[in-house]
């Protein structure tokens, strides 16, 4: 994976490509449609994606007369995606951010939703369950994914980052 590995994720409208990829397969075109994009700039950020490893190509299909590929989004690739470079890191969580307050502006009313926001000391063995809890539950979300619109689903937001802290200054 190259060095900028972090930077590829850091542009929010390819953690928002991940997302939807993670539900179903997409070609480019598909994809524009349903963000809202260009066919041209979905097609770029998805080869950025590919390089960087986070998608694979799911399929190749024809349409009219010409060949298309399908892309997919594997979560378990985010597991590779490290660095130690503190800017990257930084890049990243401003996009997390980022997508999180675009989602939170959609948010239903009156509907049920669960927010925590922590810092907090904890025993490491209650921390290490709790760690494998919300990995547990991030994967169960990302294996029940479907495809937008999929009748009889609903459209959610899911934002976890839980990580130690170091010791304070």
């Amino acid at each position: 994976m190259p060095h900028d590995h972090l930077r590829v994720l850091a542009h929010p409208l390819r953690m928002r490509m991940l997302s939807l990829l993670t539900g179903t397969a997409m070609s480019a075109a598909e994809a524009a449609r349903e963000l809202g994009e260009t066919q041209a700039n979905i097609s770029y950020h998805l080869r950025r994606l590919h390089e960087a490893g986070l998608v694979e190509v799911a399929e190749e299909v024809h349409i009219r007369g010409g060949r298309a590929k399908r892309y997919r989004h594997d979560p378990d690739s985010g597991r590779r995606v490290t660095s130690r470079d503190p800017v990257e890191k930084q890049l990243l969580t401003k996009a997390i951010a980022g997508e999180l307050l675009r989602r939170a502006s959609q948010r239903a009313p009156d509907r049920p939703a669960s927010l925590t926001d922590a810092e907090l000391w904890v025993d490491p063995e209650v921390w290490a369950r709790l760690l494998k809890q919300a990995s547990a539950l991030s994967q169960e979300l990302h294996d029940a994914a479907r495809a937008p619109r999929t009748p009889g689903t609903v459209r959610v937001s899911a934002s976890m980052a839980l990580f130690e802290l170091a010791e304070s200054p």
